[in-house]
């Protein structure tokens, strides 16, 4: 009988043209995230690999986990179009599409929809493949702004 819980073919983000995210604090403990320039050359896209400890009690990745990963990759978004200057998150809206399993490799990447002198308003998809998991939009708060 198959294990629910064996990992599907992991991805090897390095041979794939990832690059890892050096990360501290909170970030640091539920990563390591990966980045690279968008296919188009306009941004970024970011994403991790489901592992045994970002699921949840029904096998799948946790929610948590999810909105978590969709903060940081607006959150990164953001920062780079407010001149790379402290941010904050002031809203984040998350819808759930469908879940991820264990060992797939999730994608995130986002579009700031407008900026002002103190706030960037922000949307972005969270991905498997082709597979829309996550879909979040908000609001970041430039510091010191």
């Amino acid at each position: 009988m198959p294990d629910d819980h064996a990992p599907a073919a992991l991805a090897d983000p390095i041979t794939a043209g990832w690059k890892r995210l050096h990360a501290d604090g909170y970030p640091g403990l539920v990563g390591p995230f990966w980045f690279r320039r968008d296919a188009e050359g306009a941004g970024f896209r970011y994403g991790f690999t489901a592992e045994v400890r970002h699921l949840n009690m029904g096998g799948v990745v946790h929610g948590g986990m999810l909105m978590s990963f969709a903060d940081d990759v607006l959150g990164m978004t953001v920062w780079e179009a407010a001149g790379r200057k402290p941010c904050t998150t002031v809203q984040l809206s998350t819808q759930f599409i469908a879940p991820v399993k264990l060992g797939e490799f999730v994608e995130g990447k986002a579009e700031v929809l407008r900026t002002t002198r103190t706030v960037v308003f922000v949307r972005g998809l969270v991905t498997v493949g082709d597979r829309t998991i996550v879909h979040a939009d908000g609001i970041w708060k430039i510091l010191g702004a």
